[in-house]
Formats: C-alpha cells, structure tokens, sequence
C-alpha cells in the first residue's frame, strides 16, 4: 500500500469511521495513563473540555518532566487533548503546537483553543494546530533545531514511514532537545497481511514495528539510545484478528531519546539531582531504572552525562567527572532493552503491570 493510500486511510478511520473513544475495537489507542502521571498533569488533564476528550485516541498520557517554559511539538494531535494539557504545565512563557492530517479533528482541537486560554487566564494562546503530515514537519512549516520537546501519542505506528517521522523529528529538534513518546511495538515483523488489513491498521496494531527495528532507526536518525520509561501489555483477543496475526504480541512502550552533539565528551561520572523540578522534588526517575534521589549521587555512563549536560535537565544536576563505581570512563551508552523480556520481569516479581487500556468515556 503506498503512502498516500495510508493516509487516506487513516484519515477516513479517525475523522469519519471513529467518532468517540469507545469506537475503537481494540486497546492499543486507549492505553493507561498509569500511576506515573504527576499531580500537576493529573489537575491539567481534569481541566481539559469534556469534548476534546471525547475525540482522545491516543495512548497514555504522554507528559515528560521539567516544562516550564518548553517549546513542544506534538505528533499527531488528534483532538488536541495532550496540547491543552501541556498548554497548561508549559506555563504563559511556553509554547506548544500540534500537527494532524486530519481536519475533522483540527476542527475539534481549534474550537476549544479560546476556551483553555481564557480558563488558564493566559493573555494570548500559547498553542496552535497545524495542518500537515508528521512524516513532513519542516515542509509543514516547522523550523529546524526549534522545539525543545516532540511528544507522540500512538500515532508513530500508524505513519507508513517511521524513519522519516523519526528524521524530521530529530531535524527539528533543538541540540539537547528530546523526543518523548509512547507507541505500539511488536515482538516480531508483521506481515503483510496483516499490514493490509485496514482495522488492525487503524487500531495501532499491524503498523506498529518490530523493536529491534525501531532501534536500528532511531540510531541511524543520530538519536541517542532509546530509554524505556514503562511498558503495558496489549491484548488482542478478537479470534479473526488473531488469526491474521498469529503468535505476534504486542505491548506499550513509553521511550525517551535525545539529540545530542556528535562528539560529546565519552565520560562517565557522577550525577546529583537537585530536586527543583516541579512535582519531583523527591526523586527523578528518569527511566524505567534510573532514578535519582535528591541530593545523593548516582553513577552515570558517558551517554546519560551528556543528556543531563545538553537538554533543559543541565540546571538540575551537579556532575562530577570521574569514575564512579563499576561505570567505566569508556562506557557511552546504556545495553538495549527487550520491552518484551522487560514486561516478564515486572510481571514475574509481582509488579503491578497496567493493562494497555482505558476503557473510559472521559479523559483517562
């Protein structure tokens, strides 16, 4: 199936065939927003219209850390719910745009834009919504190296190009600058048959990539290595799609990657987080295992220095160079991880896992 022809798909699944949450068959676009959603995010998302939230099909909230002032693009902003969320944590002197295809759905997004601006009693909007494809940012009128956050809400799965989302994305990234999204893995490649199918596309599932796949793009894009945050199961349990799939599975993944210089210094070390980041005063968990507790240091690799050096966490850590523990000065990146043997483990130790669904009429 060719690009446009994907597209077109897409576009009559969620602007005509999906008209509220509880359309959607499956679980993989209604994912849990899980326990890690902060206090502040929890009051945003309360504030959102109820009609935005209608039309909400993404998976998870998908909120990073340290906001303030942040210009963030968001991926596929369907309704616009994850913008007013993040119109609202960014704050007056921040900025976030979304970009969709779909009109139907940059109909509902533009209609509220008033509505949160005066109810966050902001002077002006501090959001927009763009038209255009997210596998073509700059052509959409994005510049290059100017957005400090790109967030994604199960949407990369249903792009027929995923190297070219990744690209663009890195491309408009500022140096230091993250992509932070959470998308729809597959535990093998899918086949063509089920890429075909139009439902199992539309529902996030026969798009989504094989994992190992997605970290060999996101290397080849330049991004740094890819962190998971959390993963959450999905169940397919319609007989005749999983007929079509066989023993594929699928899980959640929520992943944080960077942009970093290419020949920052390869130096491990040692990392003190100062606790000012809002609603994570205690600790910072950075991902799904490293966290970093007020004023005690923690072992860093040379990769992880980096972030912590070039993105907006620079004013939040005291780093101290030098060799720290078993972490070796050579060490530049953290190992790969399978999200897959990642879910057994949490689910093993008798870690409450969340299943991969929100099964609500509001929002989540």
């Amino acid at each position: 199936m060719c690009d446009e022809a994907v597209h077109d798909q897409v576009k009559d699944y969620y602007g005509k065939k999906v008209q509220k949450t509880t359309d959607l068959k499956l679980s993989a676009c209604t994912v849990s927003t899980g326990t890690r959603m902060s206090k502040h995010a929890k009051e945003a998302l309360a504030s959102v219209h109820e009609e935005v939230c209608k039309k909400y099909y993404g998976c998870g909230l998908v909120i990073p850390e340290g906001l303030e002032g942040m210009k963030i693009l968001d991926l596929g902003s369907g309704s616009g719910q994850d913008c007013f969320v993040l119109s609202k944590l960014v704050g007056p002197e921040g900025y976030v745009v979304g970009i969709d295809m779909t009109q139907e759905q940059l109909d509902v997004a533009n209609q509220y834009i008033d509505y949160h601006t005066k109810l966050y009693d902001y002077k002006k909007p501090n959001v927009k919504f763009v038209k255009g494809y997210i596998e073509r940012l700059v052509e959409a009128g994005l510049e290059e190296n100017s957005f400090d956050i790109v967030i994604s809400n199960c949407v990369i799965n249903l792009s027929p190009d995923k190297r070219a989302v990744l690209s663009q994305s890195y491309k408009i990234l500022k140096e230091g600058g993250e992509l932070y999204f959470s998308d729809v893995y597959a535990s093998q490649e899918v086949p063509d048959e089920a890429r075909n199918h139009k439902d199992l596309w539309g529902e996030c599932i026969s798009g989504a990539l094989y994992w190992k796949d997605f970290h060999e793009l996101a290397g080849d894009v330049g991004f740094s290595q890819a962190r998971i945050v959390s993963v959450s199961p999905i169940s397919v349990d319609r007989e005749d799609f999983r007929k079509i799939l066989g023993d594929i599975q699928f899980v959640s993944v929520t992943y944080r990657l960077f942009k970093l210089p290419s020949d920052y210094p390869k130096t491990a070390g040692q990392a003190i987080y100062n606790g000012e980041i809002t609603d994570h005063e205690d600790e910072f968990k950075f991902d799904h295992q490293l966290k970093f507790l007020t004023n005690e240091p923690v072992c860093i690799d040379s990769e992880t220095h980096a972030i912590l050096k070039y993105s907006r966490f620079k004013d939040e850590f005291l780093i101290r160079t030098q060799k720290c523990g078993t972490t070796d000065e050579g060490d530049s990146s953290p190992a790969v991880i399978n999200p897959f043997e990642l879910l057994k483990t949490l689910q093993s130790s008798g870690k409450t896992v969340a299943n991969a669904c929100c099964g609500g009429k509001k929002c989540c």
